[in-house]
């Protein structure tokens, strides 16, 4: 009968020396002679190319290894080859190992670190009133006017212009230099555009005043964007949204067509 060579001795070499075995496996390493104890000394520099050296014929399917915590694979110069997380008491098979050695991406492993979002850290300040009465027009000549069924907007086409809402433009300061924060609000009113989600109606929020710093609330703001006479209102808390218009509908937030995100602003600075 064809004798089991012993993979043990042969993996505490190739491995860290702070990895630990199982009693068992010690006590089976101690009781067994090692089939590779003759050309220790000629072992390959690379513990990697040890492992692709061992025959599949020769060795056991279904070996028990008793590993702490993870594999390691190392170069002679104990330079850190490959890391593999394992869990306690797996069984490995012979294909297992082979993988480990043989797989070309490096799996170093780091301590997790709780989820982190910058955006509860963010604080927007505000800085200064930087439009007053101004009208928000969209691309097909309509202007918003407030809905009289609710607390809404619509976009209508207008003769006179004293039906449509005056917004006052307050200016916040960002984080990000490269955008600009605002709120919207119904000049001489509290009430404050907010934000909702893809295609449901902008609400009006009544505020008791004009928000001097902006932590939680971020639905109230906007990152204003302009180019050339198209001015467009993006949500803080939903970046991929805009303030929108759509026939017979109220004006909502959208991510484009067939919405129209696009206004043209007539108004005066304060």
């Amino acid at each position: 009968m064809a004798k089991v060579p012993d993979l043990f001795e042969d993996l505490k070499n190739c491995y860290s020396e702070n990895e630990e075995y199982s009693s068992e496996i010690d006590q089976l390493s101690l009781n067994q002679k090692s089939f590779y104890d003759a050309s220790y000394d000629t072992l390959h520099e690379d513990c990697m190319g040890k492992f692709t050296s061992l025959s599949t014929k020769e060795t056991s399917k279904t070996s028990q290894f008793t590993f702490k915590e993870s594999v390691v694979v190392v170069a002679g110069n104990g330079k850190v080859l490959k890391k593999r997380r394992l869990s306690f008491n797996k069984v490995l098979t012979d294909d297992d190992l082979e993988a480990v050695a043989n797989d070309p991406e490096e799996e170093i492993i780091q301590p997790r670190l709780a989820a982190h979002s910058s955006q509860s850290n963010m604080k927007y300040s505000f800085q200064r009133v930087v439009k007053q009465y101004c009208i928000l027009n969209d691309t097909l000549h309509q202007t918003i006017i407030r809905d009289t069924s609710g607390p809404y907007l619509m976009a209508a086409a207008l003769h006179d212009l004293d039906q449509a809402v005056k917004f006052d433009m307050g200016a916040y300061t960002s984080n990000d230099e490269s955008k600009f924060p605002v709120t919207l609000r119904i000049s001489k009113t509290r009430l404050f555009l907010s934000a909702q989600n893809e295609d449901e109606p902008v609400l009006l929020k009544e505020m008791p005043e004009t928000p001097k710093v902006i932590r939680d609330e971020t639905n109230l703001l906007f990152f204003w964007e302009s180019h050339g006479t198209k001015n467009y209102f993006k949500s803080v808390t939903h970046p991929m949204l805009f303030i929108a218009t759509m026939q017979e509908r109220p004006v909502h937030m959208a991510r484009g067509q067939p919405s129209i995100t696009d206004f043209e602003i007539i108004g005066k600075q304060p």
